[in-house]
Order: C-alpha cells, then sequence, then structure tokens
C-alpha cells in the first residue's frame, strides 16, 4: 500500500476490508503521510491492540503516547497534523457543515452496509439494500452541480462515502445505465481513479471492485 514507506512514530492498525478503515487510510495516502500499517485479523487481535485502544476495536491509529479509536476523530487529527492538503474547509460554517453531512452518512449509509455485511436475514438484507441503493439514487442529482460531495474541492467527506461506494458491487448493489443515475456513476469514477482511493485499496478492496 502506497502510505507504507518507511518506520515511523505512526501505527496504524487496520481491519483490511472494513469502510471504516479505509476511509482513514485514504486520508493517509492524501496526505502522503508514512505509517508502519498493521492488517489485523479481527478473529485474533493482537494483545497490543487492547493495551492501546479500551474497546479493542479497529481501527485505531497511534502516534508516539497519544492513541485513537474512532474514525472520524482519526481523519480530523490527521487534517489538522498535516494540514496540506486541507480536507476540511477553511470557514467555520462550511466546516460545520462537512461535519453535519459526515454525521448523516454515518447516520443514514454507514448502518445499511453494515447491516448487509453482517446479518443472515435475507428479507433484511434485500431491504437494507433497496434502501441504500434509493438512497443513493436520490441524492445522485447533486453530482452533477459539483465536482465532489457538495463541494468543488475533495474534502473528508469524500473519504467517507468513498469506501461505501466501493463496496457496494460486493454489497449486491448496481446502479442501472439511466439519466438520473449517470451523475453519481461519473462521481465514483473520479473517486476511484483518483491517486490516494488507488494507494489506499487493500488487496481485500480490491477483490470487491475488480476492473
Amino acid at each position: 500500500m502506497g502510505v507504507v514507506t518507511k518506520r515511523s512514530s505512526m501505527t496504524f492498525f487496520s481491519d483490511a476490508s472494513d469502510h471504516y478503515s479505509h476511509r482513514v487510510r485514504i486520508v493517509l495516502a492524501e496526505k502522503g503521510v508514512s505509517v508502519d500499517l498493521v492488517d489485523v485479523d479481527v478473529d485474533n487481535k493482537p494483545q497490543e491492540l487492547a493495551d492501546l485502544n479500551p474497546y479493542n476495536s479497529l481501527p485505531t491509529l497511534v502516534d508516539r503516547d497519544l492513541s485513537l479509536y474512532e474514525s472520524k476523530v482519526m481523519m480530523e487529527y490527521l487534517d489538522e497534523r498535516f494540514p496540506h492538503p486541507p480536507l476540511l474547509p477553511v470557514y467555520p460554517v462550511a466546516r460545520a457543515q462537512s461535519r453535519l453531512w459526515m454525521y448523516r452518512l454515518e447516520r443514514d449509509w454507514a448502518p445499511l452496509v453494515d447491516l448487509i455485511r453482517s446479518s443472515d436475514d435475507k428479507a433484511v438484507i434485500e431491504n437494507a439494500r433497496k434502501e441504500l441503493k434509493d438512497s443513493l439514487l436520490t441524492i445522485a442529482p447533486i453530482f452533477a452541480e459539483m465536482p465532489f460531495f457538495m463541494s468543488e474541492e475533495f474534502t473528508i467527506v469524500d473519504c467517507c462515502l468513498g469506501p461505501i461506494l466501493w463496496r457496494l458491487k460486493s454489497l449486491g448493489i448496481e446502479f442501472p445505465n439511466t439519466r438520473q443515475s449517470q451523475p453519481l456513476k461519473q462521481y465514483m469514477e473520479r473517486l476511484f481513479s483518483r491517486e490516494s482511493f488507488q494507494e489506499s485499496l487493500t488487496e481485500s478492496e480490491r477483490e470487491m471492485n475488480p476492473a
């Protein structure tokens, strides 16, 4: 993976297939941060992780004596620690709007992804697929107005949304070739072709959305 270039004081404990870990890896790649990446087997977590994180959860970012174990906190910390390129707007109102979009994404879409991946109930899975697909198609027209999510620039919100969109095919969701879906599909192409996005992908993630 591109962000792993040399030994560093920063270590990232990551689930190679999880979208919460993926969003942080995109930020690391976008910033060009050197980090020791530790791909953790979720069924066989190292004791070190439990020592660093009271919840023994993934992802976990360690920077010297600081341990962070919530993905949005990690992303904003990295944006402040490595300010170029900026991934949050400078102005307070725009910054608050970005945080609100992240909150809505976590409330509306991320739980559906988690449900599809974890449930054994076919009816529950199908309902979650339909809800996620319909919701994404509803917002598709906004991408005809701006190249990124409600923004002219790539932001931390795109870092959250990109891993969900990348996983759609593996979740059994594909969009029809319609006029409504085209702006969303074009946004996905812009996002997936971005160098930082490609560098962020693990081998298991590449298999989720083969070319």
